[in-house]
């Protein structure tokens, strides 16, 4: 019986890890979050993923927003810390009154974002790469809000198989006009 209650505990708290990976929104938020209005233009960003094993990845990040018709296009140029580049960028579209879907060159499936209060979420599962050549699928839930400087505070939550194992916290300014 011991062995079937440690197991039986063990799968509410994947469960209960399930539900609380929706990163709640920062107490930074001044303002709704307006995806074109925030993010349109060139900012940029710095930022780290962290994972619940203890490992650390700090970067930079140069964005470049604009709109394509009714398409926002976020061009997105990573550079981390240990020297490696990668250039990703999102098409998200509207999909109803506060709601956007959307790709990029890794998400798996159709992106969902949404607005939530003063914040926006954006929700989307990628297949993260391994040095051995296979790849983990993960979901990222992302919140994003406006600070009252006008900075833009992104949030991430990122879990495996419903269980969180990581976060990415990240920090967007405006390039200052020259």
């Amino acid at each position: 019986m011991p062995l079937r209650f440690a197991i039986l505990t063990a799968a509410g708290l994947v469960a209960l890890a399930a539900c609380a990976t929706r990163p709640p929104t920062p107490k930074e938020a001044a303002a709704p979050f307006d995806l074109v209005r925030d993010l349109s233009g060139s900012t940029t960003a710095r930022g780290e993923f962290s994972t619940i094993f203890g490992s650390r990845r700090g970067f930079n990040a140069t964005l470049d927003g604009r709109l394509e018709g009714t398409t926002f296009v976020l061009a997105e140029r990573f550079e981390f810390d240990d020297g490696e580049k990668d250039v990703k960028t999102w098409r998200l579209t509207p999909d109803g009154p506060g709601r956007w879907k959307g790709s990029r060159e890794d998400v798996v499936g159709t992106a969902v974002g949404y607005v939530d209060g003063d914040a926006f979420r954006l929700e989307y599962l990628v297949d993260i790469k391994r040095k051995n050549g296979k790849s983990t699928r993960v979901r990222f839930r992302d919140v994003l809000v406006r600070t009252s400087s006008g900075v833009v505070l992104n949030k991430a939550i990122v879990s495996y198989r419903g269980a969180p194992i990581g976060k990415v916290d990240l920090t967007i300014r405006p390039v200052p006009a020259t």
